[in-house]
């Protein structure tokens, strides 16, 4: 049986990590195209859209209150004043410890806890169907924003820098 905590905090720090990689091809594009890769933060695929910067804030958010919320504990407040790279890898390794540092034995209960959100307030959810139905998808759409908006402005990246490294292994 899979359990809460192998669902998402693995997930979350592969993604994460994945996510640092695609900041370090934005660097290099920009790099090779000469341009200050600061201007990437402000792009966005839609005139109504989150711009990149918020999509990786919001992505990082997900992950840290997806496994706070399990575990019946505050996550840590991140203000959303990241205006440059350096800043947003310091959010995302922030979070990535911080994900880290929940064990299997923190999210015990985790399935059945209610799980209340700010902007629906009087309804709950399991904590299964919390991350099944929304947290695991709302982070992927988040996490998939960023790496098109990236993909869209030129970034050289591909589907395995997305997907990240598998686990294989000898048949």
């Amino acid at each position: 049986m899979t359990t809460l905590h192998q669902l998402t905090v693995p997930y979350f720090d592969k993604t994460l990590q994945n996510l640092e990689r695609w900041i370090d091809k934005a660097h290099d594009f920009a790099t090779a195209k000469k341009f200050d890769a600061n201007t990437l933060l402000s792009a966005r695929l839609a005139p109504d859209q989150i711009p990149l910067v918020g999509q990786i804030q919001i992505a990082c958010d997900n992950a840290k209150f997806v496994c706070a919320r399990l575990a019946g504990k505050q996550a840590p407040s991140h203000p959303d004043t990241e205006k440059t790279w350096d800043e947003l890898r310091a959010r995302i390794r922030a979070v990535r410890e911080y994900v880290n540092g929940f064990k299997p034995a923190d999210f015990e209960g985790g399935e059945t806890r209610t799980i209340s959100l700010p902007w629906v307030p009087g309804k709950v959810l399991s904590g299964s169907d919390y991350v099944l139905e929304f947290a695991l998808p709302n982070y992927g759409f988040h996490l998939v924003t960023a790496y098109s908006i990236l993909r869209h402005n030129g970034v050289d990246l591909g589907k395995i820098d997305f997907i990240g490294g598998l686990p294989f292994r000898d048949a």
